[in-house]
């Protein structure tokens, strides 16, 4: 890891994904996928949820599907995923330990933007309700243009939409699969979360174990403000123009 990259610079823009990095909805997620399977009788093989972690839902349906040894059923199994999850994020829609302070410091000098593989309705349903929407620029999520992580397509769009190039970009990641997207787009990363391993480790270059980690806290809350701020933000856009 290469810590400095980071503490010592100041991004052109900063990309949050959300699932994990800003809302407590993996556990959600989580329960979803059990909640779903158990309809149809069937329980999670071993290391699931590390397998689902982070893909697109359409795809963690087929999964689910597939380990359930019935992958007609795979369209099906996404429909039910994605309703239990509504309901337990509507249910209770959870921050993540420092995510409002540091969403609320990155904001004065550098344009916000998320990108993320969950539905678009979803990501803004869940930052409304934990009253951090108004911070971000823009949302990117995959669409028919727009390749679900690990390709590197919403990190590239969102940093486009903010004005600034990849490499002037800092990524805040949770999983591997979004870090691998931020990797290939080029970005400098903030890994966030249980230690990963060294596989996940070695892609990014810092990590921590919570964004309200006092380096990180110190790195956000020590800038400057710039003329940027939300109020002088261009109109919020979602997705690709």
């Amino acid at each position: 890891m290469t810590a400095q990259r980071i503490l010592s610079w100041t991004p052109a823009a900063i990309v949050f994904d959300c699932d994990g990095t800003l809302m407590d909805t993996e556990c959600h997620w989580q329960d979803a996928r059990i909640l779903a399977l158990r309809e149809y009788g069937f329980t999670p093989l071993p290391g699931f949820a590390e397998r689902a972690k982070g893909l697109h839902y359409t795809e963690c349906g087929l999964l689910m599907a597939e380990e359930a040894g019935r992958p007609a059923l795979g369209e099906e199994m996404t429909g039910r995923l994605l309703a239990h999850f509504r309901a337990l994020v509507d249910d209770n829609p959870l921050t993540m330990p420092g995510a409002p302070e540091l969403v609320a410091d990155a904001a004065k000098f550098a344009p916000l933007a998320v990108a993320s593989n969950c539905p678009r309705e979803v990501v803004e349903s869940c930052l409304d309700t934990a009253g951090l929407l108004g911070y971000f620029g823009h949302i990117v999520v995959p669409d028919h243009e727009i390749r679900p992580k690990p390709h590197p397509d919403v990190y590239l769009a969102a940093a486009r939409l903010c004005g600034a190039a990849p490499a002037d970009t800092l990524a805040v990641e949770d999983s591997h699969v979004g870090i691998q997207a931020a990797e290939r787009a080029g970005m400098r990363i903030l890994g966030v979360g249980p230690w990963p391993g060294d596989r996940t480790v070695e892609l990014v270059d810092l990590w921590v174990r919570s964004l309200d980690e006092p380096e990180v806290r110190g790195w956000a809350g020590g800038h400057v403000p710039t003329q940027f701020s939300p109020a002088h933000a261009p109109s919020r856009e979602i997705g690709l123009p």
